[in-house]
């Protein structure tokens, strides 16, 4: 009698256990499991599991494993299709975000820190209208221009097709007398093999990192930083206990930061392997910076001004953060 007794309030307990338990969908762009975005992001799933009891549970999947574009992730999450993502490419629905990725804008580590925080409550808003929380990120290397022809200095961009990831990274191209094209990642090395572009702006820890091979140069100039946001569907969120809620909050603010320390080491050891495979790279000629920011600045001004109040005054924060 004791026996079965003990046996039905265990299965009583299991039973709570398995209906308080929470599954979510995960999804990141990146496609490489060997990459630092995806390690951290596979660092955030184990510690939830484990710093929850099991509480919360998210089934990672990586991309093109779910029908769901790079440029759709923050509206998939939005619209409840994933509970839980990284996004690079999330300027399409929160357009605002960009600010922090302008050229030549935020040029080092302590400014772009200094950019992230003042911005930290205009992002919070402009994802939320999206229906998405946004918990944390992290960022990439100094984005950097890899080639298929000699680079000396920014001036041999002119005539040439360079396959960018945004609009203002577009814009700087142009300023140069190149031609943007935009891409998905998966159609690069494809490009490249055909001329379909002659070269990309990444980093040696991001891209360059696949597609090194059909990439010989490397000018080394900073044009801008490219980063990823860590978001959350809003009512898979708060449907979350709010012990919950705070370990995933903690976590992300932990993991994202690691993952960018990570994405810094490895930039290091990527332009060392890629130089002796064969890639040269080229540092920035002098005036090359000052002659991209004194082309760059006014771009600033009108880019905020052509998409309106919110956006003048996101760009105003940010100068106002780094001193700029």
């Amino acid at each position: 009698m004791k026996i079965t007794m003990l046996g039905a309030i265990a299965a009583v307990a299991a039973s709570v256990t398995v209906a308080h338990a929470t599954d979510w969908t995960g999804y990141t762009y990146s496609a490489v499991s060997t990459t630092s975005a995806v390690k951290g992001m596979n660092r955030i799933v184990e510690r939830v599991e484990n710093e929850t009891s099991g509480e919360l549970k998210i089934e990672l999947h990586l991309g093109k494993t779910l029908q769901i574009a790079s440029s759709d992730i923050t509206q998939a999450v939005g619209d409840g299709i994933v509970d839980f993502a990284a996004d690079f490419f999330f300027s399409g629905s929160v357009p605002i975000a960009r600010v922090l990725n302008l050229p030549m804008l935020i040029e080092n580590d302590d400014e772009w820190a200094k950019a992230s925080e003042a911005l930290e409550p205009i992002l919070d808003k402009a994802f939320a209208d999206q229906g998405v929380v946004l918990l944390g990120g992290y960022r990439y290397p100094e984005q950097t221009i890899f080639t298929t022809f000699e680079m000396k200095n920014l001036a041999d961009l002119k005539g040439h097709k360079i396959r960018v990831t945004s609009p203002e990274q577009g814009r700087f191209v142009e300023e140069f007398g190149g031609a943007p094209i935009t891409l998905s990642g998966s159609e690069v090395p494809t490009a490249l093999e055909r001329g379909v572009i002659e070269g990309v702006l990444t980093a040696s820890a991001g891209g360059a990192k696949n597609w090194h091979e059909f990439l010989p140069f490397n000018y080394r100039f900073p044009v801008n930083y490219g980063n990823s946001m860590i978001i959350a569907n809003s009512d898979s969120f708060a449907a979350l206990s709010e012990k919950d809620q705070e370990i995933l909050r903690k976590i992300v603010a932990e993991e994202g930061p690691e993952t960018t320390i990570a994405f810094t080491a490895d930039e290091a050891v990527e332009m060392k392997s890629q130089a002796a495979a064969g890639m040269t790279l080229v540092d920035a000629a002098d005036g090359d910076m000052a002659a991209a920011r004194e082309k760059l600045a006014p771009f600033w001004e009108a880019w905020a001004k052509e998409n309106g109040p919110e956006y003048e005054e996101a760009l105003k924060t940010v100068r106002t953060a780094i001193g700029k």
